[in-house]
């Protein structure tokens, strides 16, 4: 079971309203979310957790790139939501890869012939997990992305358990995380 919900920062300190995970089929959506939810452009924080198994938060400020932490990568990859959050840190040069190997030649048929080539690589790739970075054991992505909101990077790293609830609280955002939860 999946607890998610988004903090805003107002001028007058966190508002928080709960993800509706169901509407989230990609990490992009999730980042639209984000941004839907934010005041002014400022700081939006997005907390995801399954079962205290694991935890994430994905922070977005205005319209620059969005920043990642997952608690426990190797446990987050085995669940749809922390997946996406795990794909997105370890990157994938599977497709970079693949369109390297693509005939760009401008002929009718090279064309036809690497899109195929393209599309059975890409199958072949999902089904056998070809070249997938192994997913760490332990903490991923960004430890300072709460640094300046009052999480310092070693609080971070070392959460666990209600580890949501002590992230708002040392946000100040107690009261209005509960509300939602």
């Amino acid at each position: 079971m999946y607890f998610a919900a988004l903090l805003a920062r107002t001028e007058d300190g966190w508002e928080a309203s709960d993800m509706e995970l169901d509407d989230v089929e990609s990490l992009s959506d999730l980042i639209n979310l984000a941004r839907a939810a934010a005041v002014d452009d400022d700081t939006v924080v997005a907390l995801i957790e399954q079962e205290d198994a694991w935890f994430g938060v994905v922070r977005v400020d205005g319209e620059e790139d969005p920043r990642y932490f997952v608690s426990n990568a190797a446990l987050a990859s085995r669940s749809s939501y922390g997946s996406m959050l795990t794909e997105e840190l370890l990157g994938s040069d599977e497709e970079d890869d693949e369109l390297d190997e693509l005939d760009l030649d401008g002929t009718e048929d090279g064309e036809e012939d690497s899109i195929a080539a393209f599309a059975d690589a890409d199958d072949d790739a999902e089904e056998a997990g070809a070249g997938a970075e192994p997913v760490p054991a332990g903490p991923l992505g960004d430890p300072r992305l709460l640094d300046d909101l009052g999480v310092s990077h070693k609080e971070l790293m070392a959460l666990d358990g209600d580890a949501l609830s002590e992230i708002a609280d040392s946000l100040g955002a107690t009261e209005v995380l509960e509300a939602v939860r």
